[in-house]
């Protein structure tokens, strides 16, 4: 089990407000702009809102809180016979190689790939400061084999991207999360959209308000 007992650093107070009202909007994205600094983002994900790229004639920063969101309950991850006996085969890890991780999510050859070079540096340095971590696969040769990476708040984690080059790979990690999750005391696992694959693993979509609502719970939870 990792230890996320360690205190992360201490921010300053961003300098970046959301409008009022923001909580009602009917778009998933809510604001443009602003910056990627560690005290910016980790106030964001406080409000239930995350950064990631938009495509248009130039690429944006934008802040997105969609609404339904998806969320991973942690007592309801679909775990495969199959899935068990191939997790077997992996050695999994915590925070060894942070930086490893988030490259192979940027792998540009992956379809609708977001995480820019601004976005490795941003998220590389809130784990330096105790805010982001990865969980990381690797196989019998001692070879990276898949992961995921993170923030974690509080009882928060909010899932940000995963890989695989070995099959169950990320699957294995995800496995390896929720159990850390549920033995530690988190309670709320977000994973942004409930994708075909993700709801397959059991991801459920809830209402925006239901997710800030769960989200004011989990920040309750001591660091």
């Amino acid at each position: 089990m990792t230890d996320w007992t360690t205190r992360p650093q201490p921010l300053d107070r961003s300098c970046w407000a959301f409008a009022p009202g923001w909580q009602s909007s009917p778009d998933d994205i809510i604001a443009i702009g602003g910056d990627l600094e560690p005290s910016t983002v980790i106030g964001a994900y406080r409000q239930g809102v995350f950064p990631m790229i938009v495509e248009t004639p130039e690429p944006l920063l934008a802040w997105w809180s969609p609404d339904p969101r998806g969320i991973i309950p942690l007592d309801k991850l679909r775990v495969s016979t199959s899935l068990r006996r191939s997790a077997k085969r992996f050695t999994v890890r915590v925070d060894t190689c942070f930086a490893d991780v988030i490259r192979a999510c940027a792998n540009p050859a992956r379809e609708s790939g977001w995480i820019t070079p601004e976005f490795i540096d941003a998220y590389v340095k809130l784990h330096e400061l105790g805010w982001a971590h990865s969980i990381e696969v690797f196989d019998p040769a001692g070879r990276l084999a898949g992961g995921l990476y993170g923030v974690r708040i509080n009882g928060l984690f909010a899932g940000e991207s995963m890989f695989y080059t070995q099959r169950d790979a990320s699957k294995v990690a995800l496995m390896f999360l929720v159990r850390t999750m549920r033995e530690t005391g988190m309670t709320l696992l977000d994973v942004q959209w409930c994708t075909e694959h993700l709801a397959s693993l059991g991801a459920v979509e809830v209402q925006r308000t239901r997710y800030l609502t769960l989200l004011a719970e989990a920040l309750e939870h001591p660091e």
